[in-house]
């Protein structure tokens, strides 16, 4: 009877544990899908702002910027100052997210498309001004708006960037989410204030792999979280970084390399 009672634990654990890798696994796809999209977008805009910048005659009559994609592609449309007519337009096709393989930079009327999503952009920026967001932008960091549509409704990410050498801008992230017409329905602050991390020890020691923590209300690593190491993790030498969850009480690691997520309990 003891033998039959403990292999029924023993059956249960088992069962257990796989239910949690399963579990795992579901959630980590959906993580780095929707990281990867955000990377896709944000990286296409680095190249892209580079590339117009340094032409003197659209960077003087730039006034913002839209993002699509289709499929395996990702375009970059660029505006005039009144945000009327179309500046330049930059298209990257699947992971070569630095050499565009198409360049349009004579000025035409917006599409349908680019229209829809700049007076969807403009009308969520302008609801960010409640302060019950308590938005706000530390000195040395710069935030980065992705809008993103789904079927029918919008996503809004913030995530900062840096000038910065040396230093990843994790922290002081944002999702709004909205109606078809664009008017906020939801919102979530991933973390509560800005954790850069650094690259240097305080003796100019090189750093391998970064770390932070969660509060409860975000109880995994997220997709702000690993656009942004992908952004500057090259950049610092950085690999992998670490989020500490307390409200799974596990450890979640990231590899840029492998572009996975492992869970390690506490």
């Amino acid at each position: 009877m003891k033998k039959c009672s403990l292999l029924v634990v023993f059956l249960f654990l088992i069962s257990n544990g796989q239910a949690q890798e399963e579990h795992f696994e579901r959630v980590f796809d959906s993580i780095i899908q929707e990281a990867d999209l955000l990377y896709r977008y944000e990286k296409a805009v680095w190249n892209s702002t580079d590339r117009l910048m340094a032409d003197k005659k659209l960077k003087k009559d730039y006034g913002g910027y839209v993002v699509h994609h289709s499929g395996d592609t990702v375009s970059v449309c660029y505006m005039t100052k009144d945000l009327k007519q179309r500046l330049a337009l930059y298209s990257y096709k699947g992971s070569n997210l630095t050499n565009p393989f198409e360049i349009t930079t004579q000025k035409s009327e917006l599409t349908p498309i680019e229209q829809e999503l700049i007076n969807i952009k403009i009308k969520i920026l302008n609801q960010l001004s409640n302060p019950d967001y308590q938005i706000g932008f530390p000195d040395g960091f710069n935030p980065n708006f992705v809008l993103i549509k789904d079927k029918s409704s919008y996503k809004l990410y913030i995530i900062m960037g840096t000038s910065k050498s040396g230093v990843i801008p994790f922290g002081n992230d944002y999702l709004f989410t909205t109606d078809a017409d664009g008017t906020i329905v939801n919102w979530k602050k991933f973390h509560s204030r800005m954790i850069p991390a650094e690259s240097k020890g305080p003796n100019g020691e090189k750093v391998i792999s970064a770390i932070h923590s969660h509060l409860k209300t975000t109880p995994h690593i997220t997709a702000t979280d690993i656009c942004t190491f992908r952004l500057y993790g090259e950049l610092c030498g950085m690999d992998e970084f670490k989020v500490l969850c307390t409200a799974t009480k596990y450890y979640y690691t990231y590899n840029r390399i492998t572009n996975s997520i492992v869970a390690e309990k506490m």
